[in-house]
């Protein structure tokens, strides 16, 4: 059984913004996250007890009133892109993957998920990769590569997947004898 944390529904709440304020906002930044709540959301999950994720709504850019149940598993998984930049997130980590996707491969997926699913122009999308995404990435997301005990070079590939697939194996057999 395998939980799941998105990091991005863990950007921080602005309800008392303005919606044109939120929109200003340097959501690539690691500031942009509530830190606190997820430390202690994966730290809850990690002793066996269920969390409520809140759930980030892209169009209204802040959290829904709603929240996902989340259960504890003896796999945690914490997909984000600066899910290796926090130390206390990392040392409850057994396994820390860093995906390392071509710069051209990575626009082309955030313009077509940003068009499709979060409703955004081609101009806003670029305009925000050039003003903020392109220059955290530079400084904040690339250097947590050094953190990785696994690369995986242009995503997954058949040697990588045996590496991580034996070490979630290993760690479940070792929670099993406890």
């Amino acid at each position: 059984m395998v939980s799941v944390v998105m990091q991005d529904d863990y950007y921080c709440d602005q309800t008392d913004l303005t919606p044109e304020v939120r929109r200003k906002q340097n959501y690539d930044h690691p500031q942009a996250f509530d830190w606190p709540l997820l430390v202690q959301h994966i730290q809850a999950l990690r002793n066996g007890e269920a969390i409520d994720m809140p759930e980030y709504d892209f169009t209204i850019d802040n959290r829904s009133d709603k929240t996902i149940p989340v259960k504890p598993a003896p796999v945690i998984v914490i997909e984000g892109l600066f899910a290796l930049y926090d130390a206390d997130l990392r040392k409850m980590m057994s396994l820390k993957i860093f995906v390392d996707t071509a710069p051209d491969v990575r626009f082309i997926r955030r313009m077509q998920r940003d068009i499709t699913e979060r409703g955004r122009s081609v101009d806003s999308v670029v305009g925000q990769y050039l003003e903020t995404v392109r220059p955290m990435h530079k400084q904040f997301i690339e250097p947590t590569k050094r953190h990785a005990d696994v690369i995986l070079p242009h995503g997954a590939n058949g040697p990588a997947i045996d590496v991580i697939t034996t070490k979630v194996a290993s760690v479940i057999g070792q929670l099993k004898r406890l």
